[in-house]
C-alpha cells in the first residue's frame, strides 16, 4: 500500500466541517456543527444510538450534502471535487453495505481500485499489489472465490474493509467497522487501523460503540449527543464519570487501563 507519510503535519486540518446542518427529508440531525479532523491521527466518534455519528460521517464523505455550512478538504468544498479525484483521497466503509448479487470476494475487493481506473488506464501491477495487500491485511485469502452473499456477517465485514483498503487512500472513514466481528477479529482490525495510522500516516476516522476500544486506540475522541458535539480531545483529557453520565445516562467508574494506561470505563450498577 502507498506510503502517505508525506501528508501535512497534524497541526493542519485538511478535512473540516464548518457550521453544517445535516438531515434527512424533514428531520434535522445536526445543526451548525463544526469539526476539524486532526491529520495523521486516529479519531473515533462516540455517542448513543441516534445521536448523529453516522450522519456526520456521511457528510464528511460527501454521501450527504449539508443543507447549510460547508465541508472542505484542503480548503476546497467536497462537492467541487470530481468523483474519482475525491475517491483517491477519502475511502469510506459505510454501515450495512450491500454487495451486488453473485459477486465474488476477490471481485468486490478489486472494485476498491475504481478511482484509479479510466478509459485510458486499465488494470496495472500497482492495482494488483494494492488488492493483494488488502486481502493479506484482512486475512480473507480462503474466501476469495466465494460469493459475498454466502458469507457470514463477520466475514462480509472483513471483505468490505479489504475493499476500502484496496482503494489506498490517505483518509479512511469507517462506520462501525467492527460490527458482526468476534472479539479477536475486532482487535485484529483495530490493530490494523492503528498500524496504518502510525506507520503509514493515514488519517483514520471511525464510528465505534465500544468505549474502551475507543479509549485504547484513538488519539482523538469526538463525543456526540443529540446531534451536537459534547466533548472532544484525547481520551485521558475528556473521559470522565460525569461525561459518561451526561452522554449515556450511565453511572460508571473510570480506571487506568493497566496495559495501555488509557481510561477504562466500568459500568457502576451497584
Amino acid at each position: 500500500m502507498t506510503d502517505v507519510s508525506h501528508a501535512p503535519p497534524p497541526s493542519q486540518h485538511r478535512l473540516r466541517a464548518e457550521k453544517i446542518t445535516l438531515g434527512y427529508q424533514d428531520t434535522l440531525i445536526t445543526q451548525a456543527l463544526s469539526l476539524d479532523i486532526p491529520d495523521q491521527q486516529f479519531t473515533v466518534i462516540l455517542g448513543p444510538n441516534g445521536c448523529g455519528k453516522s450522519t456526520l460521517l456521511r457528510g464528511l464523505s460527501r454521501l450527504l450534502t449539508p443543507r447549510e455550512g460547508s465541508i472542505t478538504f484542503d480548503g476546497k468544498q467536497l462537492d467541487h471535487y470530481p468523483r474519482h479525484e475525491l475517491a483517491k483521497l477519502l475511502g469510506l466503509l459505510p454501515q450495512s453495505a450491500i454487495a451486488p448479487g453473485g459477486v465474488t470476494v476477490h471481485d468486490l475487493v478489486a472494485r476498491g481500485r475504481f478511482p484509479h481506473q479510466s478509459f485510458l488506464r486499465r488494470w496495472t501491477a500497482a492495482d494488483e499489489q494494492a488488492v493483494r495487500a488488502a486481502i493479506a491485511a484482512t486475512q480473507i485469502e480462503p474466501l476469495l472465490e466465494q460469493s459475498v452473499e454466502s458469507l457470514s456477517g463477520g466475514q462480509r465485514q472483513r471483505v468490505w474493509v479489504a475493499m476500502v483498503l484496496a482503494q489506498d487512500t490517505p483518509y479512511l472513514l469507517l462506520d462501525e467497522p467492527t460490527t458482526y466481528l468476534d472479539i479477536a477479529h475486532q482487535i485484529e482490525l483495530l490493530e490494523l487501523f492503528k498500524t496504518l495510522n502510525q506507520q503509514q500516516g493515514r488519517t483514520i476516522v471511525a464510528v465505534l460503540h465500544d468505549l474502551n476500544h475507543a479509549c485504547r486506540y484513538a488519539d482523538h475522541l469526538v463525543v456526540m449527543k443529540s446531534g451536537e458535539i459534547i466533548a472532544q480531545g484525547a481520551p485521558k483529557q475528556i473521559i470522565t464519570e460525569t461525561l459518561i453520565k451526561e452522554v449515556y445516562g450511565l453511572n460508571s467508574v473510570i480506571l487506568d487501563d493497566p496495559l495501555t494506561h488509557t481510561p477504562l470505563v466500568l459500568p457502576n450498577t451497584l
